[in-house]
């Protein structure tokens, strides 16, 4: 896999349980602009206890499409209505 992130593929990232565990789909993600993290929701509200902690490459392992926000700016989230919907984007307010 060619990668496009600037963060390495070990990097620590949030994602929704259920991304994980019950075949739910990323729909919302954010890139954190106080530290640089990524977020990554299912169309579920994520709480602390639905909240594991995966590397960027495992995310993109789950769902390659996720590359197409290797250039979202730091302060900024993206999201979809549908998983072959395109990814729609604008700073965190």
């Amino acid at each position: 896999m060619d990668w496009k992130f600037q963060d390495p593929p070990n990097l620590a990232v949030i994602v929704h349980r259920t991304v994980l565990y019950s075949g739910e789909w990323i729909a919302y993600v954010s890139h954190d602009a106080d530290d640089g993290g990524w977020q990554f929701h299912s169309r579920e509200v994520l709480t602390a206890e639905e909240a594991a902690v995966v590397s960027l490459q495992n995310i993109l392992e789950l769902d390659a499409g996720i590359a197409d926000l290797a250039d979202l700016p730091m302060g900024w989230h993206a999201w979809r209505e549908e998983p072959a919907s395109t990814w729609q984007r604008s700073p965190t307010v």
